[in-house]
């Protein structure tokens, strides 16, 4: 028996039919390879532990290590002195004949060169006594983190030499109610010494 003419044209198109969706399926799977072979499938979570305290020790040493930043102004002019003493990085408040400052962040405005009312409960300065209590918690969070930055509970005093000693006095006892208990005050040096 003799196969008919008419059926091997069709088994020819069933094979290459078959062969074209063998390569088309072989195609697939070497894609789906590809693409799965970039894809992360599990997280180091060492690896990025060890990453964050690099990063968290670099971060705390830098800000540890800064040095005294005192911010000039034409405003205050210090009183002049002969001490030998250098100026150490800590909580700085300014008071400028204008305003006081924390740091170079102004947190009173003064009227006519005194201390508004409106700001004092007795002797306590209400809005630095704000804005010193968060730098206090900031130290002494970076000192929980790093010892070799201790809380050393100072304060840096750049007082233009008019300010009166009544408003040098709710200054200095604001500071005490936040537990800055040491008082550095900037001063000048003397030129010819």
């Amino acid at each position: 028996m003799a196969a008919h003419p008419s059926q091997a044209p069709e088994v020819a198109d069933e094979e290459a039919l078959a062969r074209l969706r063998f390569r088309r399926a072989l195609a697939r799977k070497k894609r789906k390879e590809r693409e799965a072979a970039g894809e992360i499938k599990e997280l180091n979570i060492t690896a990025m532990m060890d990453m964050m305290t690099i990063l968290l020790v670099f971060l705390l040493k830098s800000f540890a290590s800064s040095s005294a930043a005192v911010t000039a102004s034409e405003d205050v002019r210090p009183p002049i002195s002969t001490t030998r003493a250098t100026p150490r990085d800590t909580v700085a408040v300014t008071i400028t004949p204008k305003s006081v400052l924390v740091g170079e962040r102004e947190v009173l405005r003064l009227k006519d060169g005194q201390l508004p009312a409106q700001a004092l409960q007795g002797r306590l300065v209400l809005p630095l006594d704000a804005q010193l209590k968060k730098e206090v918690e900031k130290l002494k969070y970076i000192a929980e983190r790093n010892p070799q930055a201790p809380f050393s509970k100072e304060l840096s005093v750049i007082a233009d030499r008019k300010v009166p000693y009544d408003m040098l006095l709710s200054v200095l006892y604001t500071a005490g109610q936040n537990e800055l208990e040491n008082y550095r005050f900037v001063v000048l040096k003397k030129e010819g010494d």
